[in-house]
């Protein structure tokens, strides 16, 4: 099976430290030998995702350059082959929620989340795909 392709996309590199290693540490299945990519703003992201095949996007909505939600929103409305996407902010508001899941975003963690919430939708979304989002149960971060 080839490796599953996760973008991080955070400004701050400790967060994206901090996914990576929970990533790499995982013994899931579906992200043992996940191929990591890195991008610290929108314009690093939309770069990446046009180099090659993205299979999850870890999406922090608050960025340098804009908001990821735009990103999410681009990739929903172009009609062709999309990552899974888990909008990653701060907020816990449930109109924020709402918010990122009308932009295109298959799911919603709010920082800080416990390992095992990202692991866990993580591996939902890649063994679903895009357009699966979590439904009460399937993951806890409903």
């Amino acid at each position: 099976m080839t490796p599953h392709r996760i973008l991080i996309l955070d400004d701050d590199p400790v967060n994206r430290s901090l996914i990576k290693a929970i990533v790499g540490r995982s013994s899931e299945p579906a992200l043992t030998g996940a191929v990591l990519r890195e991008a610290g703003s929108l314009a690093e992201a939309r770069a990446a995702l046009a180099a090659e095949p993205i299979d999850l996007l870890l999406l922090d909505v608050q960025l340098p350059d804009g908001l990821g939600l735009e990103l999410a929103a681009e990739l929903r409305a172009s009609g062709g082959r999309r990552p899974a996407i888990v909008a990653l902010t701060a907020s816990v508001l449930p109109a924020d929620q709402q918010a990122a899941l009308s932009a295109g975003c298959d799911a919603f963690l709010a920082k800080p989340y416990p390992a095992d919430d990202l692991v866990r939708t993580s591996r939902f979304l890649l063994e679903r795909g895009p357009g699966s989002s979590p439904r009460p149960g399937d993951v806890p971060n409903d």
